[in-house]
């Protein structure tokens, strides 16, 4: 085969390091930069935490043209669409006169796992049964559930630890985990978990007969199929009205009572944003606080500069070492402009989205919200969709009455009979008003929820209708109903 030579001009994209890292601090949340920050300090000599008027004055000092980054190089790939924008609120308080907001909550530090331990502990099992409850206590889930089989659980002390055990002595352990605090825990389903719990309580006829309607009709009761119960039980109204309230007081899931250190640190939030609103005026800050002002060790900097001055009479070793001190200062520079841009970048998608939903910072009613999506902010503040969304995602902005996530702002627009635009929340809301003061005896189906919204102008399907309940954590009708 005969060689032959071929040329070939291609075009390729390729994100320079402090591209690669605006577009991943933009990611991240205020505690996650705050981290981040930390761990670059750690890591590289050539960057320091300075007051502000120095970290200005060599920024300053240093910034060159190449060193801008527009925002038009920023291309985020495959990101969550428009439309993947889930309805929720933290903290958020309905209560518009109220001025201040805040949300006491008591929660225990100790994870279940450490909790069950050290009752075990306390039991005086001899070492052979000690072993067995601490495997299988390792082996409950975050709900303190017992979802393995005693016989998989049987199988794996034998190959791990060489203990040869029995299922029906394994189950003896477990029946004393089973009598550890909280109530229910241990438990292999969410029916033996109820009657653990009605066990552990207070002897009463509605306990009592709490304890035979999950023994016999369970699957009737999770179902709500109340004239079943009834009728098989040969109980009334008022007796069934009184076990079920028995029934509903207990918690599906006792392991959440303890959590482990994630959670705690999940348990509150910080904010990325702060809005304040008063005389009619919207305020937006960037919480920054405890995010140190950033510059490049002035040290460092002079020594590089005297290696550079001297370099034709330097040895491999000297070199190397200005090699290791150039990557660091570049470095440093790169992380100081990359923290910038998140700033700023932060900043004017919050005054967009600030600007978008005024009404709504100004009096906090929900039904002020309008639609939006990231095409609306992307063209108010001239960033790519992308970096609209990854903005968006993760972060939290303060207001007077609570926190509320980034995307809580987000919703599409729909249409009333008179061709008005509105937010599908304020839609939801109706929605939700509606369950509300439904009668439970017979709760709203889908298309009477329907027939109301088309009553009130707001043209929807029943299919949306649905498909808002569900996005609401609202079960259907027959799910709904109460004695």
């Amino acid at each position: 085969m005969a060689l032959k030579q071929q040329q070939e001009l291609k075009q390729t994209q390729r994100l320079s390091p402090l591209q690669m890292q605006v577009i991943k601090l933009i990611e991240l949340n205020s505690v996650e930069v705050e981290d981040r920050v930390k761990r670059e300090l750690e890591d590289n000599p050539a960057l320091e935490a300075s007051d502000d008027a120095a970290a200005d004055g060599e920024a300053d000092e240093r910034e060159t043209a190449e060193d801008i980054l527009s925002q038009e190089e920023i291309i985020l790939g495959d990101y969550a669409s428009e439309e993947d924008v889930p309805d929720y609120r933290l903290n958020g308080c309905d209560r518009k006169t109220e001025a201040d907001f805040a949300e006491i909550s008591s929660f225990d530090d100790r994870s279940l796992s450490d909790s069950l331990l050290e009752q075990i502990g306390l039991l005086n099992l001899d070492a052979r049964r000690q072993q067995i409850a601490e495997y299988i206590i390792g082996n409950l889930d975050e709900n303190g559930y017992l979802l393995r089989d005693l016989h998989s659980i049987s199988d794996d002390l034998l190959l791990q630890q060489q203990i040869e055990v029995l299922p029906l002595q394994m189950e003896d352990v477990l029946y004393e985990i089973q009598d550890l605090e909280p109530a229910g825990v241990g438990a292999r389903s969410l029916k033996e978990c109820l009657l653990l719990q009605l066990e552990r309580g207070e002897p009463s006829p509605a306990a009592t007969l709490a304890q035979e309607i999950l023994t016999v009709c369970f699957d009737e009761f999770t179902r709500k199929h109340y004239d079943k119960i009834i009728r098989q039980m040969n109980i009334s109204q008022d007796e069934l009205r009184e076990a079920v309230r028995e029934i509903t007081s207990l918690n599906p899931k006792p392991g959440n009572a303890l959590g482990d250190s994630l959670l705690t640190a999940m348990n509150s939030i910080t904010p990325d944003f702060i809005a304040e609103s008063a005389n009619g005026e919207v305020t937006i800050q960037l919480n920054s606080s405890n995010v140190p002002s950033l510059q490049v060790n002035r040290t460092f900097s002079e020594m590089l500069k005297g290696y550079s001055e001297n370099r034709e009479s330097m040895s491999n070793e000297d070199k190397q070492a200005i090699l290791f001190m150039k990557q660091k200062v570049d470095a440093a520079k790169w992380f100081i402009d990359a923290v910038k841009q998140r700033q700023n970048t932060l900043r004017r998608t919050m005054e967009a989205i600030a600007g978008i939903q005024y009404d709504f910072f100004l009096t906090e009613d929900e039904t002020a919200l309008k639609p939006m999506i990231l095409k609306d902010v992307a063209e108010k503040t001239g960033f790519d969709i992308s970096t609209v969304s990854r903005v968006s995602n993760s972060k939290y902005v303060q207001t007077n009455s609570g926190v509320y996530p980034l995307k809580y702002f987000f919703s599409e627009a729909m249409q009333t009979s008179s061709g008005e635009d509105i937010s599908s929340r304020e839609v939801k809301l109706i929605l939700r008003e509606s369950i509300e003061n439904e009668n439970p005896l017979k709760p709203l189906t889908d298309d009477q929820l329907t027939g109301i919204l088309n009553a009130r102008g707001y043209v929807i399907a029943r299919r949306t209708v649905a498909k808002y309940r569900e996005q609401l954590n609202i079960p259907v009708a027959r799910l709904r109903k109460k004695l």
